[in-house]
């Protein structure tokens, strides 16, 4: 299966990305988890990386498509993955289109994971108060909250029209979201 999994901070992505890898057998490839272990051990892709961020800035879509090209050509990624964190922007969105039709592949399906915004901002301030991250203020949730929709809905909207969007309600218990998903999946499968 190739997935992306697209949901705001606090809906459980990382959680269900580990079950759904664990479940099919694929990858989870995290632009950030590439972006961090690169940074971390100071190779020369990190080392731009690592410029760019603490300068403020973005890391370019033809960086960051680069990077996400070379991870999907390993072994492991041949019959399938699960990307979360990429795409981001639309230019991204027909990168990966490219880049999949070069090699006659297509997405499965596209993830998203809903959950009511009071209880984004309840589970993360939750998070904060148990991790000890005083930066999490709930205004501060509140803005990246509206961040996230606001770059996001281009994309969930184009893939949406593709017939590739799947909306699993991100509520409730981690074991009913992971079953949601599983329908979901098994239902995207058959079309």
């Amino acid at each position: 299966m190739r997935l992306i999994i697209l949901g705001p901070p606090g809906a459980g992505k990382g959680t269900q990305a580990e079950r759904i890898t664990a479940a099919h057998e694929i990858p989870h490839i995290s632009t950030g988890d590439i972006f961090r272990a690169n940074i971390k051990n100071e190779t020369e892709l990190g080392k731009q990386v690592k410029s760019i961020l603490d300068a403020g800035g973005y890391v370019s879509d033809d960086l960051t498509n680069a990077i996400v090209a070379d991870r999907l050509a390993q072994d492991d990624a041949k019959d399938g993955f699960l990307l979360d964190g990429y795409p981001r922007t639309l230019a991204q969105v027909e990168a990966l289109d490219a880049l999949l039709s070069d090699n006659d592949q297509s997405l499965d399906a596209v993830l998203e994971l809903v959950v009511d915004d009071e209880e984004l901002i309840k589970r993360l301030l939750k998070r904060a108060e148990t991790s000890g991250r005083t930066d999490d203020t709930e205004e501060v949730i509140r803005e990246r909250q509206a961040i996230y929709v606001r770059e996001t809905a281009p994309l969930a909207e184009n893939y949406r029209e593709r017939g590739l969007l799947v909306g699993v309600d991100g509520e409730g218990d981690m074991d009913e979201v992971t079953e949601r998903i599983e329908q979901a999946l098994a239902k995207a499968a058959a079309n």
